[in-house]
């Protein structure tokens, strides 16, 4: 398992006008993403790499328009 002590975790800008359920991203390290729920930060992490990620996030963008 990736070291995780060094992320750097966000949340969304639009975070605050969904009552607080969020996600927290990390991609500060190398050749993995991180997400957690907000609401439990101790809880599991789900890792991602790279490539799939952005494209996740280009999907939910062009489902967005």
């Amino acid at each position: 398992m990736a070291d995780l002590t060094g992320a750097h975790w966000r949340t969304s800008t639009r975070s605050s006008s969904n009552g607080g359920n969020c996600v927290e991203v990390a991609d500060n390290l190398p050749g993995v993403i991180l997400v957690r729920d907000s609401k439990d930060r101790t809880g599991a992490t789900l890792h991602f790499n790279p490539a799939a990620w952005h494209a996740f996030v280009d999907v939910v963008r062009d489902y967005r328009g």
